[in-house]
């Protein structure tokens, strides 16, 4: 099983940081830190276990902001940061240097390539909101990958685990950013613009979509994959503008046969096929949404190309039932819904049994 992420902030990673800060600044109470960072760390999950050691940062360095900054962007040269231990002096950033806005960023700038600082910008962004745009639009021309894609990261509309800045909830504000990144080099930076894009289709599917056409209109290298890796959350949901985006008309493509068992238990996987034909030649995407009282969750089920009308393709998947902490599935009676290019096209009822 893999290690959960919170485990990630341990001994190890606060002791990085601390190698670090105590090389750039000797007066730095290296153990104090170290003790104080780890008291009661354990059983707070992740960003708390962020917040902890950002804040056991601060009573160590016992500085004011402006003088802590240095300390910390020279600690980025003294020891190889990475996410877990650079992400509390970040998150430190965030919580204490509001108030000096230069400082803040370029020290964000110098950490972001060992420990990326997308969260420590919101603050800034929240604040300052032209000033600090205008840094990180500085920042899409940076030769450092890192900084190019914080860019597009931090000013996300809605950023995971990242604090809401409503602003960023309309759209044109990081266009700018958008445009001179879309056919980046790096695929790093590529993907967070995808991701941002499809954060503003949540809000304003009309502008994403339009956006996206023009991309795809204009063309570039890599500007196919970004675009469809935008347009995947359009795709759930079966917009039907977002469909010819990808090469598929709406509604098109018919379920030839399609099998599901009757029933799965907790912790199972139900397995189904279904064969589908072309009704013209394009793309076939292919959802399935499993559907019971009060809720409806769809997912990828895959891709096809027709090269003629008539095409047929047949895909088999099996859905798991396992429990997560995130969600509870109720036994009870469900329906199987097999979606072509945007349309249900066929259902097959089954039950979830304890």
């Amino acid at each position: 099983m893999a290690q959960p992420l919170k485990d990630m902030i341990n001994a190890r990673s606060v002791a990085t940081l601390a190698d670090g800060i105590s090389t750039a600044h000797a007066a730095f109470p290296r153990d104090r830190f170290v003790a104080t960072a780890l008291d009661g760390l354990e059983g707070q999950e992740l960003k708390d276990r962020v917040r902890h050691v950002a804040r056991a940062l601060h009573a160590a360095l016992d500085l004011p902001f402006a003088q802590a900054a240095p300390v910390l962007r020279a600690a980025a040269g003294h020891t190889r940061l990475d996410m877990w231990s650079g992400w509390p002096a970040t998150d430190y950033i965030a919580e204490y240097g509001v108030a000096d806005l230069d400082e803040a960023m370029s020290t964000i700038a110098v950490i972001t390539p060992y420990a990326t600082g997308e969260f420590a910008v919101r603050p800034y962004l929240d604040r300052y909101r032209e000033t600090a745009l205008a840094t990180m639009r500085g920042w899409a021309d940076s030769d450092d990958e890192h900084l190019r894609r914080v860019a597009s990261e931090g000013t996300r509309p809605r950023l995971p685990w990242g604090s809401r800045v409503r602003w960023l909830m309309t759209v044109g504000p990081t266009l700018p950013i958008l445009e001179r990144l879309r056919d980046d080099p790096s695929e790093y930076v590529r993907r967070s613009v995808a991701n941002h894009v499809n954060d503003i289709a949540k809000d304003d599917p009309a502008a994403a979509v339009a956006l996206l056409a023009r991309w795809r209109d204009e063309g570039g290298t890599h500007t196919d994959r970004v675009v469809r890796h935008a347009v995947r959350g359009l795709l759930r949901t079966g917009h039907p503008e977002a469909l010819p985006l990808v090469g598929a008309a709406h509604g098109t493509g018919t379920v030839e046969a399609f099998t599901a068992d009757g029933t799965v238990a907790v912790g199972d996987r139900l397995p189904f096929k279904v064969t589908v034909r072309a009704d013209a030649p394009g793309a076939l995407v292919l959802k399935y949404a499993v559907v019971r009282e009060g809720s409806r969750r769809v997912f990828h089920l895959g891709e096809r190309i027709a090269d003629a009308e008539g095409d047929i393709f047949t895909l088999a998947k099996s859905h798991s039932f396992r429990p997560v902490t995130t969600r509870v599935e109720p036994p009870g009676p469900r329906t199987l819904e097999i979606i072509v290019n945007g349309k249900p096209r066929a259902t097959a009822a089954f039950t979830l049994v304890p």
